[in-house]
């Protein structure tokens, strides 16, 4: 078993988000390990880029003040290696296909598993193209996490027979950010996932209280939250960590407590 799929065998699992680099690394090398112990059971590092198109103003923004504050990949790979020497708790990127072409995919990918990343997550890789990543992967045992979004129905058979870790179930058309409510019925886009394989079904965009993350876990195996998290980094900068390492223990009290 991975670690991403660990992650989901002692229950509902609570998944941030943040930006890496936002409002430094050196807040973000403290911040994992702390999320890690307030609850959190795999966290989300967004690499931060210049073009970041599935993301809202929120974590845009977020990705801007990390880039000026002088964040690179090859300095979060060094902090990825730092972090990893104070937690276990599963990693995933979160970037783009661009920065990981840019940098050479096949380098990206050792590079990202030997300082300790279990997956990653590219939200502008296209299924029918996710061969350009998929042997790497496999190669350095990084599960490549597939998206999910509300299309047809055959559609999201097809992602869920391939699917490794977990499938990234999308809540909303359109970009992240934080919403006053959940219109899919993703209790229908998690019964086809399952139908398919039994793979565990975490989702995110939009979800920012812990009422939504309550209700979302009825039916999925995991909830994901960013903006909701990110807006913290940017409220309270350097002073961020309690007030981040709160709000996942409160989240995370929601998709348990029912349980």
């Amino acid at each position: 078993m991975s670690r991403v799929s660990e992650a989901f065998s002692k229950g509902k699992a609570f998944i941030p988000f943040i930006t890496a680099g936002d409002p430094s690394l050196s807040i973000t090398e403290e911040l994992i390990p702390a999320m890690a112990e307030a609850g959190a059971d795999l966290i989300e590092i967004g690499i931060p880029f210049s073009d970041p198109v599935a993301e809202g103003i929120v974590i845009q923004e977020a990705d801007q003040r990390a880039l000026f504050a002088g964040t690179t990949t090859d300095k979060l790979f060094e902090s990825v290696k730092r972090i990893r020497t104070k937690t276990s708790v599963p990693l995933a990127f979160m970037t783009y296909l661009n920065p990981v072409f840019v940098y050479g995919s096949r380098r990206f990918i050792k590079k990202a598993a030997e300082c300790g990343i279990d997956a990653l997550i590219v939200p502008d890789l296209p299924y029918e193209e996710k061969e350009e990543l998929l042997p790497f992967c496999q190669e350095f045992n990084l599960d490549l996490i597939s998206l999910i979004a509300p299309t047809s129905k055959e559609r999201i058979r097809t992602i869920a027979k391939d699917s490794q870790g977990f499938v990234y179930c999308v809540s909303s058309m359109g970009v992240t950010g934080v919403r006053s409510e959940i219109k899919t019925n993703m209790k229908e886009m998690i019964a086809l996932v399952k139908e398919e394989q039994d793979i565990p079904c975490a989702v995110g965009f939009g979800i920012s209280t812990p009422e939504q993350a309550r209700e979302i876990s009825q039916s999925a195996d995991g909830v994901i939250v960013g903006s909701a998290i990110v807006k913290l980094a940017a409220q309270y900068g350097s002073d961020c960590i309690g007030p981040i390492c709160s709000f996942v223990t409160e989240m995370k009290k929601a998709i348990t407590e029912d349980c």
